[in-house]
């Protein structure tokens, strides 16, 4: 039988199917500490919800820099760069999130979010036309990646000749940081994330030296007066993280679902509630870490301070006591977007209505172009990529 002992987000068994196990830990353990991640975790909703709330309690500060080790010749190859994120949004505490968020968010205003709306439509139908003759896919590398990466270069500033490179550059990043790797790996992967650091330096360079209308520009503006520009690096590398890689994991987990569950293609009226289970029941992230920085008390286990924590968000989001019925896939529930799959609180993901954005209308132009989309007979069973903070498809085969 599987115990709290056996807790390893980064074990393929755990990312394919971990919600039986949950739902066990929720109720017998509802804090435990992990081994596998040196780090006490909370499952339950109340918790992650109240920690999450509780910034002071639950640190971000160094949060995401140490979510795993890495070899020592890789952190020597690595020298100040080891610590990558140090000063992104989400890894600091106020008052320096604070100015942080204040600065990102100018590039964020509905009226900005709305005006993507028709190229992310166009980038969509792009890959589609290429695509749609061909009869049948792998939904995850040809269809879910290429629109949301390409509209996220061009929304920060990459030149549309770099794209491929910084889409490469991004996956390898998250096998560096986010999945385990022997030593050798490591130092190839190392050696790529110091030319993607060097590439967006470069590009904060050539924005100071020329501005245009895009979020580098934007940024670099602010260098001196709001921003450092290592502050600016991280801003940037890290929102392009974010764009090729979150928002195509969360599009091909809800792809999944939709067609299992026979909701293909989604009704207009359900789109945005559809879109909320989805991230729901299938989120692309499984939960945050946080520091703790008293002695907490909580379900009768003491978490020392200094303590690293995970808000186990994956496990709240199937909570019983939140969700009827969690494990079962009600594209109109009226709660669905009480999930925490994008943050709670003074960190709520800042893109989060553009990553909405993107979801609902991948979906939608998917479902008018392919409305026969189904799951590909006789292709492997589906299977995830192993990481410690998120989920998302290797691939899925699909045909129409």
């Amino acid at each position: 039988m599987i115990t709290a002992e056996d807790f390893d987000v980064g074990a393929a068994w755990h990312v394919a199917a971990p919600y039986d196990f949950l739902r066990r830990l929720r109720r017998e353990h509802p804090v435990f500490r992990s081994e596998h991640l040196d780090a006490h975790v909370l499952t339950r909703y109340g918790d992650v919800r109240a920690a999450y709330g509780d910034p002071r309690r639950f640190s971000s500060e160094g949060s995401l820099t140490i979510s795993r080790s890495l070899a020592a010749e890789t952190r020597r190859v690595l020298g100040e760069h080891g610590s990558f994120l140090s000063s992104f949004v989400a890894n600091v505490d106020p008052p320096a999130h604070t100015r942080l968020r204040r600065s990102v968010s100018r590039a964020f205003t509905p009226r900005a979010v709305a005006a993507m709306e028709r190229r992310f439509r166009d980038l969509n139908e792009e890959v589609l036309d290429r695509v749609a003759p061909h009869g049948g896919a792998d939904l995850v590398a040809e269809i879910a990646h290429v629109p949301s990466a390409r509209l996220t270069a061009r929304f920060i500033g990459v030149p549309e000749e770099d794209e491929d490179f910084v889409r490469e550059h991004v996956r390898d990043w998250f096998q560096l940081f986010l999945s385990p790797q022997p030593p050798e790996r490591q130092l190839a992967l190392a050696g790529s994330f110091l030319a993607y650091l060097d590439y967006v330096d470069r590009l904060v360079a050539a924005r100071a030296a020329e501005p245009r209308d895009d979020f580098v520009s934007l940024m670099t503006s602010l260098i001196g007066t709001e921003l450092s520009h290592r502050e600016v690096v991280e801003l940037i590398s890290t929102i392009l993280l974010g764009g090729n890689d979150t928002v195509p994991n969360q599009l091909g987990n809800s792809v999944l679902r939709l067609l299992r569950e026979e909701v293909w293609p989604v009704p207009p009226e359900l789109l945005r509630t559809a879109v909320e289970e989805c991230m729901r029941i299938d989120g692309a992230s499984l939960g945050s870490f946080r520091h703790v920085t008293a002695d907490v008390e909580l379900h009768g286990v003491t978490i020392p301070e200094g303590s690293l924590c995970l808000l186990s968000t994956d496990s709240a989001a199937h909570d019983e006591d939140v969700f009827d019925a969690p494990e079962e896939f009600r594209p109109a529930r009226r709660n669905a977007d009480a999930h925490m799959t994008l943050g709670y609180g003074i960190h709520f993901c800042v893109g989060a209505a553009l990553a909405r954005l993107q979801l609902r209308t991948a979906l939608e132009v998917l479902g008018e172009r392919l409305p026969r989309l189904r799951l590909a007979p006789g292709a492997p069973p589906v299977a995830y990529r192993t990481s410690i903070v998120g989920r998302g498809l290797t691939a899925l085969e699909v045909e129409w």
